[in-house]
């Protein structure tokens, strides 16, 4: 049953059992002490003025959240350290102090909130799921936690990832598997896939993720929330445990996770530019308002030339754009350099030492599928990887994946050195042939070919992640909408799919596609979220989050996304897949 070792053993059943035990704190014997909906069903900024008004206090709100966060742990398993004693204490003395002084603590006065696991908890373990990494409680606050308590914010409890971070099928061996609110069928995403799932769930009303190739925008896309990625360097990643510590080549960025664009913009508010006194990892740059012209000038793509994007992806593109023209913005197809050669140059970096510091902390765990393609290119042998590439290339005529598994590969210096080049000159090339010469203002693209994928299939598609690494390799600002659902009324494959050519890879399309079960299947997904990504300049944060607003407000309430929506969702289409 434990093929891994004692040491493995001990680990997990210690952990779990303590999670455990946290969680048996969740029910509740005060009288009058509810899962309110209206509290769940209100933003950040909304829980902030009720309880100024004196409507809610921070003991109530906060109770309402651990519950629901406690029904979201036993749907999805998307919790890891739990933290709901703590979170009572703080909450009544937010309520003394404010009943003292008459004053708020900060912008997040009683804001449940949660944080992906690697960030440090005083007295919690950063585990990221790594068995080697428990039973080892960090001795202070992580620079962006602690910004958070001063801003009077009530943590609730840390949030599942992927071993090692780097796939997006939220699973590891000490927490296991995290599951899509919408279907237990399908991965919520990661790296920040437990995040991004009690969001979902309004376990939280506002959350804080990270993000090197997408961790911020694959779970949001994948569970129907907002989030952002803001450019390097505006929020402190200080205190927040990774598994590659002095990787430079691709900057890990922190961002907000949430309900909607406005508590975004509270927590970028509250947190852009704050330095503590000893780290300077963040610019000096405090949060500019910013007035946006009445007409706007969106560029859009509906596919990364990877993978084409699928029927529901490319409906949530045109959909956006169509309600952007219809409030009288300008919306242009444009064609961006090679998103290959940018993906590739992704590769090559996280690579280049074979993988060898990533995996280093595995230590007796067994190591998740999810990772097999994402790291098979540098432990090949040079013969059979230069094998792999030829007949990929010559006899099923995918140069695109060739091209990918030739840059998998353990580098020299000097040939990381022209990766850095490679990267800078990309970054150039884009900035004069999609920002100058089309003149616009921002630009909208799917999150990734598929709205989601079921469990295992990171394994084998790893590279769907070519769309998001695309704003990281640029370190451009970019946030994720939700904007539709799946509607297999609408989003059937037709011969568009069905027949070539592609227009990227045909080994990912066929497996994708075609083929006896293809990963896209639009009536196994029914009902779940589609989301687009709203993209920016680097240093263009604040335009991001004011662009992100006239998407939202484009699209229109309707469609379903928000506070209180996962409550409000058509279970008629859903029970079926769960």
């Amino acid at each position: 049953m434990w093929p891994f070792g004692p040491s493995y053993r001990e680990a997990v059943e210690a952990k779990q059992a303590e999670r455990t035990k946290a969680l048996s704190a969740a029910p509740t014997e005060i009288a009058g002490t509810t899962e309110d909906p209206a509290i769940l069903a209100a933003t950040a900024t909304e829980i902030v003025l009720n309880i100024e008004t004196g409507t809610w206090t921070a003991a109530q709100v906060v109770e309402a959240f651990i519950m629901r966060a406690a029904f979201a742990q036993e749907a999805t398993n998307c919790l890891t350290e739990v933290m709901f004693v703590q979170a009572r204490e703080r909450a009544k003395q937010l309520d003394a102090d404010f009943a003292s002084t008459g004053r708020l603590r900060g912008p997040l006065h009683g804001v449940p909130v949660s944080f992906k696991d690697q960030f440090d908890i005083e007295n919690f373990d950063s585990s990221i799921g790594f068995s080697t990494w428990t039973n080892k409680p960090a001795t202070k606050n992580a620079d962006l936690v602690q910004q958070f308590i001063d801003a009077g914010a009530v943590i609730i409890t840390k949030t599942n990832v992927p071993q090692t971070m780097l796939a997006f099928e939220c699973s590891n061996p000490v927490f296991g598997r995290s599951t899509n609110p919408y279907n237990n069928k399908y991965t919520p995403g990661g790296s920040s896939g437990g995040e991004a799932a009690l969001l979902a769930m309004d376990g939280a009303a506002v959350g804080i993720g990270s993000d090197v190739g997408g961790s911020l925008r694959i779970p949001a896309g994948y569970c129907g929330i907002y989030s952002l990625k803001p450019s390097h360097g505006r929020i402190s990643s200080t205190g927040a445990r990774g598994p590659v510590p002095g990787f430079e080549g691709i900057r890990t960025v922190v961002g907000p996770m949430g309900r909607s664009v406005k508590d975004l913009e509270l927590v970028c508010k509250t947190v852009f530019g704050s330095q503590s006194p000893i780290n300077h990892d963040v610019a000096p740059l405090l949060f500019r308002e910013i007035s946006l012209q009445a007409k706007l000038r969106f560029g859009y793509y509906t596919s990364d030339g990877y993978v084409k994007a699928s029927p529901a992806c490319k409906r949530a593109v045109l959909e956006t754009v169509a309600a952007l023209r219809k409030q009288g913005h300008e919306c242009i197809e444009v064609e961006v350099p090679s998103i290959l050669d940018s993906f590739n140059v992704f590769v090559g970096m996280t690579a280049a030492d074979g993988y060898k510091t990533l995996t280093s902390h595995l230590g007796p765990d067994p190591k998740e599928e999810s990772l097999f393609l994402a790291t098979l290119g540098p432990k090949l042998p040079g013969f059979l990887r230069l094998l792999a590439i030829w007949v990929i290339r010559t006899f099923i005529k995918d140069r695109t994946f060739a091209g990918t598994l030739a840059a998998a590969k353990v580098s020299t210096m000097g040939e990381y050195m022209k990766l850095v080049a490679a990267r800078n000159e990309y970054t150039r090339l884009f900035q004069v042939q999609v920002w100058q010469q089309h003149a616009i203002d921002g630009i909208i693209a799917p999150v990734q070919a598929l709205p989601q994928l079921p469990h295992g299939g990171c394994a084998n598609f790893s590279a769907l992640a070519v769309s998001t690494v695309l704003y990281n390799v640029l370190d451009a600002a970019v946030g994720c909408v939700p904007v539709t659902r799946v509607d297999p009324s609408k989003d059937q494959l037709t011969n568009e799919w069905l027949i070539g050519p592609g227009l990227g890879s045909s080994i990912f399309e066929s497996g994708i596609y075609r083929g006896k079960s293809p990963l896209y299947d639009p009536v196994a997904t029914e009902g779940m979220p589609v989301c687009v990504q709203v993209a920016g300049r680097k240093w263009e944060d604040e335009k991001v989050l004011a662009m992100m607003k006239v998407v939202d407000d484009a699209l229109g309430k309707e469609r379903g996304f928000g506070p209180g929506s996962w409550d409000r969702r058509d279970i008629k289409s859903l029970t079926t897949n769960n």
